[in-house]
């Protein structure tokens, strides 16, 4: 089997999770590590058995590296990715794969141009749990949707937004408890529910007098299928509690916590159904409700897993750049309907 050579661009909290999912991958290996900051590169590097290179455009010019993936400060991922889609390797992008349409739309079509993959992570989608819900969506057992919500009430310290200086800055983070932790649970509402026609909503913040984003907010969503919807994301909830995803419609209803069915009724019962509603035993995918660093790291191996098979076998990704854009968009109208008090249509 082929193997796909990686470089990991920034060492913060995150890029962990890139690094473990790439040892559990076959046909996957870490071979460089890239930071600004060079003990901490350094020691991550030697941790994972990789490189240190301490120039971002010198990486970019090694032979051995066929993908990048991306963990620095969302809003540094766009020219990030454009540079490293020029020099021809495939980019692997954390969320958001940046902070603005507008930027996603530069990354997407230079690696469009450049003739390499673009990925988005959004590891959520990879749980049995979520994929079980997709399936039913798709075999329309919800019938017509009518209620389609994401809750996300969680909690960041404000020591957590002191340990690094982009957290919670509009210039590097693109706001706050939306763009930084609830869009895993937007991004599946979008992905399960489709596209949003309108949105209003207030954003503010409740809790932490040292960032400049939110760190409360709701919204109201019109669907372009005709359902409701609402989003609530908030990192001023203590303790913090699992992000929840609920799918109504006239012929069924799903409630996915994290990644546990702890409601899954239809009208009409499928020989599925008992198998599905047992995941609430075994869910993987999850976590971070107030601790970033506490989420498994299944997500992250089973979408390497996936990126990997897309290069090798010349395919799509399941999670392309341009499904990167739609959370992004979102949420970017949730901004402006809350800045204008007004309706935006999408």
């Amino acid at each position: 089997m082929k193997t796909v050579r990686f470089a990991i661009v920034g060492t913060g909290n995150i890029a962990v999770f890139h690094a473990r999912a790439i040892e559990m991958v076959e046909g996957a290996e870490l071979v460089a590590v890239h930071s600004r900051r060079a003990p901490t590169g350094q020691k991550f590097a030697s941790e994972y058995g990789a490189e240190y290179v301490s120039d971002y455009t010198a990486l970019l010019e090694r032979d051995d590296i066929d993908a990048i993936a991306i963990t620095t400060p969302s809003g540094t991922h766009a020219d990030l990715g454009i540079q490293a889609a020029k020099a021809g390797k495939h980019v692997l992008c954390e969320k958001p794969i940046d902070i603005t349409p507008a930027r996603i739309d530069e990354l997407v079509e230079a690696c469009r141009e450049n003739k390499v993959q673009l990925g988005a992570i959004f590891q959520s989608r990879f749980g049995p749990g979520a994929q079980a819900l997709k399936k039913a969506v798709e075999a329309g057992r919800f019938g017509k949707l009518a209620q389609c919500a994401a809750y996300v009430p969680w909690y960041r310290s404000q020591e957590y937004y002191a340990s690094a200086g982009w957290r919670g800055t509009w210039e590097l983070d693109g706001g706050g408890a939306l763009m930084n932790q609830s869009i895993h649970a937007i991004d599946l509402l979008l992905w399960l529910a489709g596209d949003v026609s309108e949105v209003s909503a207030r954003c503010g913040t409740a809790l932490h007098d040292n960032i400049e984003v939110e760190d409360n907010a709701v919204a109201w969503l019109s669907f372009k299928n005709g359902a409701f919807g609402v989003v609530q994301g908030s990192t001023a909830c203590y303790p913090g509690e699992s992000k929840r995803i609920e799918i109504k419609g006239s012929t069924g209803s799903v409630t996915l916590v994290d990644d546990m069915p702890t409601f899954w009724q239809f009208e009409t019962e499928s020989p599925e159904d008992e198998a599905v509603r047992a995941l609430v035993q075994s869910a993987q995918i999850g976590g971070g409700a107030s601790n970033p660093t506490a989420i498994s790291n299944e997500g992250h191996r089973a979408q390497y897993e996936d990126f990997v098979g897309a290069i090798l076998e010349k395919r799509e990704p399941a999670i392309p750049g341009s499904d990167g854009r739609k959370a992004v968009e979102l949420i970017c109208a949730i901004y402006e309907s809350s800045r204008k008090n007004s309706i935006v249509t999408l």
